[in-house]
């Protein structure tokens, strides 16, 4: 894979998110309370809400507008709702973080 570095994993607080802005729409950056680190698209798939603006709690995130849970792992709506926000792949090297460039690209297309 090609990886594109985004910053330092102590640019996110724990239970946090940053947004990165790419060619194909910002990804949204989350850190767990356990330093776990994930990356989806920044849109809520039912009205597109800043998931980033959201409330981590374990590996998910709640939707501030509409209080929609997205798994950060799957990217797939939790509970009785229904949906799915793409996932992109994210690596930890030392403090520094990275996506995945062909999964940005290959999702696009």
């Amino acid at each position: 894979m090609n990886w594109i570095a985004i910053g330092s994993i102590t640019d996110i607080p724990p239970r946090g998110a940053r947004c990165v802005e790419t060619p194909q729409g910002k990804i949204a950056v989350f850190r767990t309370t356990d330093d776990q680190v994930f990356a989806i698209d920044d849109h809520c798939p039912h009205k597109g809400g800043p998931l980033s603006q959201g409330i981590v709690h374990g590996a998910a995130v709640t939707c501030p507008l509409h209080n929609w849970v997205i798994s950060l792992e799957t990217g797939k709506a939790l509970g009785a709702d229904e949906g799915l926000v793409r996932t992109i792949p994210v690596k930890v090297e030392g403090e520094r973080l990275f996506i995945a460039l062909e999964a940005l690209a290959s999702k696009a297309a």
